[in-house]
């Protein structure tokens, strides 16, 4: 038997949950159809200049092989390996600088509640073979990575060119998670 010629890449990314984590610390709306993490306050909004530079961090976080830095980044103190800003982005650094504890033990709590949770999660096969029943044809190739986020909504959404965002509560019920990736695997499949 081949290998099917698709790849999905499930994840919980500590630095994506940290990017939100300041999205909501920080006031920033983009990206706005993406619900809040839940138990995350938010303040207020940001100004323009933290609204552009988050967007700018928060794709080359998402998906930095699309989204390289044209110049150097740097690691923002009290962040570890998570925070990684253009030396022009002071606005950003310094509005952000006061959350690092914060936003890293919120990182670190979610990821250890997803993989607990991971064990018991059926993989994407199951939703691959009922699009191809439905289409009547194979499945392309194609390439997904799904962000697993404790997310205020239950849904999905797309945070990038190849990534979506599923709320930990959906992809723990599987019937229903098989179901909501249907409209996504006819848009790349």
């Amino acid at each position: 038997m081949t290998d099917p010629g698709w790849h999905v890449r499930e994840d919980c990314s500590p630095s994506v949950l940290v990017a939100l984590y300041l999205r909501q610390a920080l006031g920033v709306r983009h990206p706005d159809e993406l619900p809040h993490l839940r138990g995350v306050e938010r303040v207020g909004e940001a100004d323009d200049a933290v609204e552009r530079l988050w967007r700018r961090y928060w794709d080359m976080t998402v998906e930095p092989e699309a989204n390289p830095s044209p110049v150097p980044l740097e690691l923002l103190d009290g962040f570890g390996t998570h925070v990684a800003l253009p030396a022009y982005a002071d606005a950003l650094r310094d509005a952000a600088a006061p959350h690092g504890a914060e936003a890293l033990a919120y990182a670190q709590d979610a990821a250890v509640r997803y993989d607990r949770m991971r064990r018991s999660y059926r993989g994407y096969a199951g939703a691959v073979v009922e699009f191809e029943r439905r289409a009547g044809r194979r499945a392309h190739d194609f390439r997904l990575d799904v962000q697993v986020l404790p997310l205020s909504q239950r849904g999905i959404w797309w945070i990038g060119s190849l990534t979506v965002a599923v709320s930990d509560s959906l992809r723990g019920d599987v019937a229903a998670f098989d179901s909501a990736m249907q409209p996504i695997l006819r848009e790349i499949a």
